[in-house]
């Protein structure tokens, strides 16, 4: 990957997206895409505000954007960091990319959810031991439970709530087979928190 960081211009660009590498397994039993249907569909049925509803399905989508980097680099027989592997991690890449089109309120708990993962396993003994094994995996190379220093500065930020909540959505937007609205469902409510900064709570029919 480049050193500039990308950074998205559209909601159609965001799409995109989802349309070449939704397909793809990172490190679960379900598809990229699969995982972030879930996960907003937890967000709506929580009623959840369509802000945090867009950081819901759009919460991995650094992960799709390693993915990207790497199929350019292949195809120019260049090489590219992982994301989470040399590069910046998929929540900070995620959150920068989407930052071009969405306000704070759906970047910031992305950018914060995996040290919600990483408060909830301090914080809640029988948390770490019902994460996925992909979760459980990815914990020690993200820095394994926060010390409670670090837990006194994660609880003060503003955003943590959402972001602790988002990383429940997470964890529970992995069940194989769920049947959940289609990604196209979204773009109405995607397209109008990027157009208007919308703090309503209107959902996908």
């Amino acid at each position: 990957m480049s050193d500039a960081a990308p950074v998205a211009a559209s909601v159609a660009e965001v799409m995109a997206l989802f349309e070449r590498w939704g397909t793809d397994h990172y490190d679960e039993d379900l598809s990229q895409l699969d995982h972030g249907l879930q996960t907003a569909a937890r967000a709506v049925t929580a009623g959840a505000a369509n802000d945090l509803i867009a950081a819901a399905l759009l919460h991995d989508v650094g992960h799709l954007l390693d993915l990207d980097a790497r199929s350019a680099a292949a195809s120019s027989s260049m090489t590219t960091p992982s994301s989470d592997g040399g590069g910046p991690a998929h929540e900070d890449l995620g959150a920068r990319y989407l930052a071009g089109i969405f306000p704070p309120s759906v970047t910031a708990p992305i950018a914060l959810h995996v040290r919600a993962k990483r408060y909830l396993c301090a914080v809640e003994p029988s948390y770490a031991s019902a994460l996925s094994l992909g979760s459980r995996a990815s914990l020690v190379a993200q820095g394994g439970p926060m010390g409670t220093e670090e837990a006194v500065t994660f609880e003060r930020n503003p955003s943590a709530p959402d972001a602790i909540a988002l990383r429940r959505w997470d964890d529970a937007g992995k069940v194989i087979g769920a049947e959940v609205a289609a990604l196209e469902r979204y773009r109405p409510l995607l397209d109008h928190v990027a157009s208007a900064g919308d703090r309503g709570r209107a959902h996908p029919a």
